[in-house]
């Protein structure tokens, strides 16, 4: 698939768990904005693929990563490359709301206090603020800063996760199953508000729901058994998918 001015290129990628090979040489081009899906089967490499933007796979014994994954042409496995810093540039959102356990505003502040960003605690207070407004998340809380972000509801959790991301300035996010633990008014508020970030940022979202990948992504790729079966604009995968393999999964007939 042709993509102008892509963020991510990414040729014959390949990651072993030992000597398990769990992704068999991967090529693609990802989308400077908007929203780009991974679906397919439980197992087939989709989050593993993920974490090799912000190489989250670095952490994980025996993981060993091949090929190229390149971000605005800069080879993001270049040894003199700082993984910390990459991690500042690509955001990460998890299946499960991971809010330190801190107050709300020092969830939103701690990335920035690490990377130096401000040098007021006013601009520190505008910067916060700034953060969960684009999470959706400010009229919610702006009372109540100091509580626990613990003791948020799960989709309020994950909206302060999206802000404490945010808050460092990054160019890309990474969503693992975002919603997979929220209920559906929670999930509503989260797809509307990836509907807002797309202008802003280059997302990826992996996700378990094809109605969900259907609503909130611009381009689809499958993924089965390790392989990138077909990439496409989302709406051609759902309606006109090129490969068998795409079709049986969309329709039910392989899961």
């Amino acid at each position: 698939m042709d993509i102008q001015n892509p963020k991510f290129i990414c040729r014959d990628v390949r990651v072993h768990y030992g000597d398990f090979e769990a992704l068999h040489g991967i090529d693609i081009d990802i989308a400077d904005r908007g929203v780009t899906a991974f679906i397919g089967p439980s197992g087939c490499g989709k989050s593993t693929f993920l974490r090799t933007f912000n190489r989250m796979n670095d952490t994980i014994d025996g993981a060993r990563v091949s090929g190229t994954v390149t971000m605005d042409g800069q080879d993001i496995y270049d040894k003199g490359l700082d993984p910390v810093l990459l991690r500042a540039r690509v955001g990460m959102v998890f299946q499960k709301p991971n809010p330190f356990p801190k107050s709300i505003y020092d969830n939103v502040a701690y990335g920035p206090k690490i990377h130096g960003m401000t040098t007021s605690k006013a601009e520190m207070d505008a910067l916060v603020e700034r953060s969960l407004r684009r999470a959706g998340l400010w009229d919610e809380v702006k009372d109540r800063l100091k509580i626990a972000g613990t003791g948020l509801s799960g989709g309020q959790q994950q909206r302060l996760v999206i802000a404490r991301a945010i808050a460092v300035n990054p160019e890309v996010i990474l969503m693992d199953e975002p919603a997979s633990a929220l209920d559906p008014i929670a999930t509503a508020k989260l797809e509307a508000l990836i509907q807002e970030l797309k202008e802003r940022y280059c997302i990826i979202i992996v996700t378990h729901s094809m109605a969900q990948a259907a609503r909130v992504s611009d381009k689809t790729a499958f993924f089965y058994m390790g392989e990138l079966i077909e990439y496409d604009a989302t709406e051609k995968i759902f309606t006109n998918p090129g490969d068998s393999r795409t079709q049986d999964y969309i329709t039910g007939r392989t899961g």
